[in-house]
């Protein structure tokens, strides 16, 4: 490292080189972070709703539209 360079950078031609996408991350490191996320986003589908979400979703559903408000249009 000289005084040029930032502290933990690779000397010069140490680099590791692979190819990257436009993200900066390798074709396999994005599969393995897909099939992660898909993963944990199927576990958390799987779940059942609580109660209290399904409570809030029936008031809502009972209550009326009020005219005067644009969101309930």
């Amino acid at each position: 490292m000289n005084e040029n360079e930032p502290a933990g950078a690779f000397p010069s031609g140490d680099r590791p080189t692979r190819g990257r996408g436009d993200n900066g991350l390798n074709d396999q490191t994005q599969r393995r972070i897909g099939s992660h996320l898909r993963t944990l986003y199927d576990s958390v589908v799987q779940q059942p709703i609580p109660d209290r979400f399904r409570d809030l979703i029936a008031r809502l559903e009972d209550e009326p539209a009020n005219p005067d408000d644009p969101a309930s249009a």
